[in-house]
């Protein structure tokens, strides 16, 4: 081998060294995904797909959190009543109005 072909050569394997660290890091991926067990595939579709059991806990939280916020209402109202009975003129009167409409309101709402 002549050296007019040889120093080009030479010359430009320094330049590759970071493409030659990439080409051995991809080819070395399947491999230590392999050895950690890890489903590149599977781990990819759980990450943007939501389960049943995790559907099922949303809805139970939304549920308890309707469920409690209608305790509230269910609290103030009891509280308003009594006020709207003892003096009719007062506000708690157009206030009591405005909590059972929020109750009916939040009542019919789909889960």
């Amino acid at each position: 081998m002549s050296l007019s072909r040889l120093l080009p050569t030479l010359l430009i394997v320094p330049l590759l060294g970071g493409c030659l660290g990439t080409v051995a890091d991809i080819v070395t991926l399947p491999v230590k995904v392999a050895k950690t067990g890890v489903n590149a595939v599977g781990s990819g579709v759980d990450a943007v797909t939501t389960s049943q059991s995790e559907r099922d806990e949303k809805r139970g939280k939304r549920l308890r959190e309707r469920e409690e916020r209608l305790g509230k209402l269910a609290r103030e109202r009891d509280k308003l009543r009594k006020k709207c009975d003892r003096d009719a003129r007062s506000n708690a009167c157009d206030d009591l109005y405005e909590i059972e409409r929020e109750i009916d309101d939040l009542s019919s709402e789909p889960v």
